[in-house]
């Protein structure tokens, strides 16, 4: 009898951290499915993450959020990556525990380089760069206690972090 479905790590970090890019490289060097919770919601939306908050604001947004990531702790077996504020939610956080959860550190010049400013960002498109910088401030002890891991991403390609974390989850214990 086999225990249930797990991911084999959680990505969590800042916009421009590198979750999608890294997570589908890292999926590709363990042969597991990538899967992406932003997606996700935009998939069971029928919309882009602007419309939805455009639409029907953030709250509602958080709320998909809660149930997407519910859903892909208890079905996904690959790399799973959340969406940036997805650890802002007490019960989102609570819901790691016991996972394998690494934390994609970027600091501010790195993140702007990989975000442009605002492109299909919701939360980046009033002042972008002062945005991001306090997304970053208040988020980084979140990520940081969610995390069993953290790695930095400033400086480094896609492949150079996916084998950082490939070590990681090949260490024992």
């Amino acid at each position: 009898m086999t225990g249930p479905t797990r991911p084999v790590c959680v990505l969590v970090g800042a916009p421009g951290s590198g979750k999608t890019t890294v997570g589908q490289g890292l999926a590709d060097a363990l042969g597991v499915e990538f899967r992406d919770t932003d997606a996700d919601i935009e998939r069971l939306a029928g919309k882009p993450i602007p419309e939805i908050f455009v639409d029907e604001g953030e709250a509602h947004f958080r709320t998909l959020e809660r149930a997407a990531l519910a859903a892909a702790l208890a079905s996904c077996s690959g790399v799973l990556a959340l969406g940036g504020g997805a650890i802002l939610a007490e019960e989102n956080r609570a819901a790691l525990v016991g996972h394998r959860v690494v934390h994609l550190s970027v600091e501010l010049p790195d993140a702007v380089k990989r975000v442009g400013l605002g492109a299909g960002r919701p939360l980046l498109t009033i002042n972008p760069r002062a945005t991001l910088k306090h997304l970053m401030d208040q988020r980084r002890p979140l990520y940081a206690e969610v995390a069993t891991a953290t790695v930095v991403t400033d400086g480094r390609t896609p492949e150079e972090i996916a084998a950082e974390i490939v070590a990681l989850l090949n260490k024992p214990g």
